[in-house]
């Protein structure tokens, strides 16, 4: 996947400015031989367990899809237990659809109040912050 699509995608850009963040600590992910291929790519600009620049702690709590987005699509699409794929879909797109700019404004503003922590925190674990919403 990385080096047939990925790394052909980034040849098309200027990737002077890009950071990678993998998203998460799966085997395939961090083995060697995929750290090494992003670090041959990326150099120092790769943000990972294993790369140059250590993961942030609590990082899942930075990430506005992971703190709140999944967790309010799924409690909405499977309210009322679809049965099939065809329904599952259907409330997917439904919940998706029905988001609005106001709810996302607010997830935005909580979200920077998340990176003025860390910052100001230099990195440590935010309790205050992640409990808040």
């Amino acid at each position: 996947m990385i080096t047939n699509f990925f790394i052909p995608e980034l040849n098309n850009h200027d990737v002077q400015e890009l950071w990678f963040q993998q998203q998460d600590g799966a085997t395939c992910h961090t083995a060697r031989a995929t750290i090494d291929l992003l670090k041959d790519t990326l150099g120092d600009r790769l943000i990972s367990r294993f790369g140059p620049v250590n993961w942030p702690p609590r990082s899942c709590d930075l990430t506005p899809l992971d703190y709140f987005l999944w967790g309010y699509v799924k409690s909405l699409v499977y309210a009322d237990k679809p049965q099939t794929l065809d329904h599952l879909e259907d409330n997917i797109r439904r919940v998706i659809a029905d988001i609005r700019p106001q709810m996302l404004e607010k997830v935005i503003e909580n979200w920077t109040s998340r990176l003025d922590y860390i910052r100001a925190s230099r990195g440590s674990p935010m309790p205050e912050i992640i409990f808040k919403m």
